[in-house]
């Protein structure tokens, strides 16, 4: 364990290239005309449905949701003329418990750094390279989790059951086992939607959960299980028994009916633990899949989520369902490693057959790729390696033809495209770009008449330009890509390996709850992946974190003997280690804040076999009005011998959530201080005789920091026991006003039209021509008001109201039906209208504004003053 007199210097180093921040994540929208409910005591959906048919009411199931944790369905209005006023009479019906809107959820935008070129190479293209007889793990993420110290002991997750809820898995691939069903590493797992399932459409489930579309789910399902491969690595719980549910189509994303189904029917399959790499801004506990997940929890099962991949929108940021209670949610650190999976070829240098030599050189396939076997000597631009603009511009007139060479051109300035338009103008038809710095990445350049593209590395690129220079012919031997042999190189990744990666998601929730849990190694992983997509895959994203942890509180569960959440959260979170914070280019001499982290990187031995176990895996303080300025935690000590601890605190930086002088949250890197809170305890040294607990209270004094900003501040309580275990347990709270801050973005706050897919603000006294729902003219075709929101942060309560010209000062018409909608996530959102108010009638013609009105957080929803208000300007409806 990490001795925490000795955080600092430990934490110091780094390594080399950055993981490329995957692409943000698109925030939930809602299926048109589809709902959840959840039934009252005593009734089923065969009932519900009956009592639909007898008032006349048109749906078409979507899901089943007859669980023991969730009694209820999902269906689809038949009639679209007809949705909202069919909503509202299901909304009232005795036996409905809850209604929600079905709401889609995008699978995560992982980085793919890089991708096999054969579907082959599952079976054979390594195998000759695979070392035998070597049973040490020394898989750079598994060192950093001490995940191949418990390996090194045989503890690999023999007899547990994890349920995999993602794209499915190729089991045929022989590193998933090569089978599906009993005695295969995937036993057991279903088929909720089906290859065709959009999101929206009507899934059409099956019993086969392959994944040959997506790749997704199988790059997860190696991180936690892969079998021994050519490229000699394994899962980090190779022992395990895999359950997949597949919830995405090919393409696609998966609705929250789908998942709760997942969830539920994983729990009810006997699943030890349940993990997804899904996920969609939130900030709310109180969302319907999260909820579902939460019950799942307090049933024993642990359950494991992605904080997700939108580290650029700053604090406050949770994604659903991970920002639920109970819920393990995993933050992304950067592999101290950049796998790199190269394609090997030759280049002979001189000028005559005499006088060459031949060497070997590594380079990475691009698109496109119909490279063949080419033999062709080298031509560049100009020797000047240090020309970032190298290729930029058109070429000079007495270029060579340059379909006789093989052209290399400098990495830097202008796009790839640009720089291959240009070579393909002179006649180029292969490309090859060296990279301006270490390591190689996949190029892409559909530029017509080139034929295939690919990357060298910097050191490769820089020795055949000084050959150029020196008049030296060289002469690139190129093996087509399908069949050529292929290396695996590590190199380090100096830049940020072992640091936060820039795209995890920063919490705390809304209500002050810590989110992340847990952060584990997500950036660069290297993983299987459907055999028709190249058999394996880079990624980074946190969707390879959250797998990652799921192996290892399989790990940790083994040798605690135990599944309970509670106990394993708590050591899995006061054992990791926090590192120092990483902006993407430097580290600084500051421990990351709590909200980005967690606890920190997860030690898997020291979790397992810690003998000093704490009642709480952290301590949330809330916010100034709800400042908990004293509680406690229990120290438990497992142990055969007295044990005594030295208490302390460590301060990590401070985040100011809002941008000076605005009510908007600050986007990455936000503003950070080293400013933290000042902790006492009831004691600073406590002795716990073994077998034995005692009670520690600590009291909170927060740093005095600017409060209309929201500043979070964190850190650790440490623990350093005479045995040996070293502890640390994050705390977290908000200097200022959560209630007193402004949710809702008055100036943003307008009207559009719903065939306008800029949003652009509409000036005053539009007219609007709204079908008659009498169901000849489908809402669908039509041009409908759509009011705009942008929320600065999350309201517990969102309405809309149809408001005369005069506005709030005259009595309202009432919501616009689906609302009021609760527990909406900050940024901008559209609400189109089709005349429809919350009781079911329409609005009559005439000319209105919406009124906007957001409830505060912690608000009480039946006070006026709660809400931030806006209206937007007049416009006018009529009905054809």
């Amino acid at each position: 364990m990490v001795h925490w007199s000795s955080l600092l210097p430990i934490l110091g180093s780094a390594f080399s290239l950055t993981a490329a921040a995957p692409p943000e994540e698109p925030t939930a929208q809602v299926v048109p005309g589809a709902y959840i409910v959840e039934l009252a005591e005593n009734h089923d959906s065969a009932s519900f449905y009956n009592t639909l048919g007898t008032d006349k009411v048109a749906v078409k199931h979507r899901m089943k949701l007859d669980y023991k944790l969730f009694k209820g369905t999902s269906f689809q209005l038949q009639n679209v003329s007809d949705v909202d006023d069919a909503a509202a009479k299901i909304a009232n019906m005795a036996m409905v418990k809850q209604i929600w809107p079905v709401r889609i959820y995008h699978m995560p935008q992982d980085e793919v750094v890089w991708t096999g070129q054969d579907k082959n190479l599952a079976q054979s293209a390594l195998q000759k390279r695979q070392a035998g007889g070597n049973t040490t793990d020394t898989f750079s993420t598994h060192v950093m989790t001490q995940v191949d110290k418990l390996h090194a002991q045989g503890i690999t997750g023999k007899g547990t059951k994890i349920a995999v809820i993602d794209s499915g898995i190729d089991y045929l691939h022989p590193a998933l086992g090569g089978g599906f069903g009993e005695g295969h590493l995937v036993s057991y797992g279903t088929d909720l939607v089906g290859d065709n399932y959009s999101g929206f459409n009507t899934p059409v489930p099956d019993d086969d959960p392959i994944d040959e579309c997506a790749g997704h789910g199988s790059h997860v399902a190696g991180i936690v299980a892969a079998q021994a491969n050519p490229f000699g690595f394994t899962g980090a719980a190779p022992d395990v028994t895999l359950g997949a549910y597949r919830v995405f189509g090919c393409d696609g994303p998966a609705s929250n009916d789908v998942l709760i189904a997942a969830y539920n029917q994983a729990f009810e399959d006997g699943s030890d633990i349940i993990t997804a790499s899904i996920g969609g801004a939130s900030g709310w506990t109180e969302e319907p899949w999260a909820v579902a997940v939460s019950r799942i929890v307090d049933q024993g099962v642990p359950c494991i989520l992605s904080a997700g991949n939108i580290g650029s929108e700053g604090l406050f940021y949770a994604s659903t369902a991970a920002n639920g209670k109970g819920i393990t949610a995993v933050a992304s650190i950067d592999n101290i490693r950049n796998p790199q999976v190269i394609t090997n070829a030759t280049y002979s240098t001189g000028n005559s057959s005499t006088n060459s030599s031949t060497e070997s050189f590594g380079w990475t396939p691009g698109s496109p790729a119909k490279w063949g076997n080419v033999s062709l000597p080298l031509w560049n631009i100009n020797n000047d390696p240090t020309d970032t603009a190298n290729g930029c511009d058109p070429y000079p007139a007495d270029t060579p033809d340059l379909s006789e060479y093989i052209v290399l051109i400098h990495r830097g300035t202008c796009t790839f495209v640009e720089k291959v338009t240009n070579a393909v103008n002179a006649g180029a038809k292969y490309v090859l770009i060296y990279n301006n710095v270490e390591g190689l990445f996949s190029v892409s350049a559909a530029v017509d008449g080139v034929l295939a593209i690919g990357v060298v590395t910097k050191e490769t690129g820089e020795e055949w330009v000084a050959d150029l220079a020196a008049g030296i012919t060289v002469t690139v031997n190129i093996i087509d890509p399908t069949v050529a042999p292929i290396v695996v190189t590590q190199p380090p990744n100096t830049a940020t390996g072992g640091f936060l990666s820039t795209y995890t998601s920063w919490g705390p929730t809304y209500e002050v709850d810590i989110k992340p849990q847990v952060a584990a190694p997500g950036g660069l992983i290297l993983s299987t992946y459907p055999r028709a997509l190249g058999s394996y895959a880079v990624l980074s994203g946190t969707s390879m974190a959250c797998p990652l942890a799921a192996a290892i509180t399989a790990l940790v569960a083994e040798v605690r003997g135990t599944f309970d959440p509670t106990e394993l959260q708590n050591a899995l979170s006061t054992t990791s280690n926090p590192n120092l914070f990483n902006d993407g280019a430097t580290t600084y001499p500051y421990l990351a804040p709590v909200a980005q982290q967690g606890s920190g990187l997860i030690q898997a031995y020291d979790a397992a076999y810690t003998k000093t176990v704490l009642s709480v895996s952290s301590i949330s303080f809330n916010d100034t009005d709800n400042l908990i300025e004293t509680t406690n935690f229990t120290i438990t000590n497992t142990g055969t011998e007295d044990v005594t601890y030295g208490i302390a605190n460590v301060v990590a930086a401070s985040g100011y959530t809002l941008d000076k002088g605005t009510i908007l949250p600050m986007l990455f890197p936000n503003e950070l201080v080293t400013e933290g809170a000042k902790l006492s305890f009831s004691e600073d040294k406590v002795t716990v005789p073994a077998g034995s607990e005692v009670a520690v209270s600590v009291s909170v004094s927060p740093p005095a920091l600017d409060s209309a900003r929201l500043p979070v501040y964190s850190g650790y309580i440490t623990l350093n026991g005479t045995n040996g275990d070293s502890l640390s347990l994050p705390y977290l709270g908000v200097v200022g006003s959560m209630h007193d801050a402004t949710v809702l973005d008055t100036k943003h706050t307008y009207i559009t039209r719903s065939n306008d897919t800029s949003s652009s603000p509409l000036p005053a006294n539009s007219t609007f021509t709204i079908p008659s729902m009498n169901g000849t003219a489908p809402n669908a075709t039509a041009v409908l008001p759509v009011a705009v929101t942008y929320l600065a942060l999350g309201t517990p309560l969102l309405d809309i109201q149809i408001l005369p010209t005069d506005g709030y000062n005259s009595s309202s018409l009432g919501s616009i039906f689906g609302f009021p909608t609760s527990y909406v996530p900050r940024k901008q959102s559209t609400w189109t209208w089709n005349g429809q108010l919350v009781d079911g009638s329409f609005a009559p013609a005439g000319t209105y504004k919406f009124g906007v009105k957001a409830l505060h957080i912690f608000g009480d929803a039946s006070k006026e003053s709660e809400y931030d208000t806006a209206e937007t300007v007049s416009f006018t409806i009529k009905y054809s």
